[in-house]
């Protein structure tokens, strides 16, 4: 019985790692594959070449603990094709096979390995395409004379710092004008700059604050 262990990631901690891991066990377990760690990363993006899980799994490797890695998707280990490509040498050159669950990829063969190589690149330039595609459409709005990022706030700024600096509390200026406290911070510092008024500081107790800060 060959010795398999699972890697299994998930970008956001609210997703469950139980499901990738589940629908590697069966797998596993219908080739006849004594599963002997599992690796996991939570919450972590697979952009990081650095990883908990992911460093745990190479590390057993090594130590030859094991001689297949299954994971759920080729995504799963690495978004570049370059971090990707290096994982899966490396499990190659210490002997390891790379099985992928979604792809139906098995590097055991020669045709594995090239089929790793080349849907790698695939993903690479459709990833490519997509920021270049983005990029594009922002010149054009720059172009037309279109406001890039999100829209101003349509807040009666005046009655705002009037409230604020006639003593309305930070919190009770933010709800009556629907805007974050953040925001009520900005507007006030910007009026007293723009009016040439120097910008005090004051203790945030009456905030309910634990620490004093600028509030203008």
């Amino acid at each position: 019985m060959k010795k398999a262990a699972i890697y299994a990631r998930v970008s956001t901690p609210d997703q469950h790692i139980e499901t990738q891991l589940y629908q590697l066990r069966e797998p596993a377990a219908r080739r006849s594959f004594e599963v002997v760690q599992e690796y996991a990363d939570i919450g972590v993006s697979g952009s990081k070449a650095r990883r908990g899980g992911l460093d745990a799994m190479l590390a057993g490797a090594h130590r030859r603990r094991f001689s297949i890695v299954l994971v759920a998707a080729f995504d799963r280990v690495a978004r570049s094709v370059k971090h990707f490509l290096t994982v899966v040498d490396e499990l190659n050159d210490l002997g390891i096979a790379f099985v992928s669950a979604r792809e139906n990829i098995d590097t055991s063969g020669a045709m594995g390995r090239m089929f790793v190589t080349i849907i790698g690149c695939i993903a690479e330039l459709e990833r490519s395409l997509i920021v270049e595609r983005i990029k594009a459409g922002m010149r054009r709005r720059r172009l037309n004379g279109n406001r890039l990022g999100r829209a101003p706030l349509s807040v009666d700024r005046d009655g705002l710092v009037r409230d604020r600096l006639s003593g309305m509390s930070l919190t009770n200026v933010a709800k009556r004008y629907g805007v974050s406290r953040a925001s009520v911070v900005r507007f006030v510092r910007e009026a007293r700059r723009q009016s040439g008024e120097a910008v005090p500081c004051m203790a945030a107790a009456a905030e309910a604050r634990p620490a004093a800060q600028c509030w203008m």
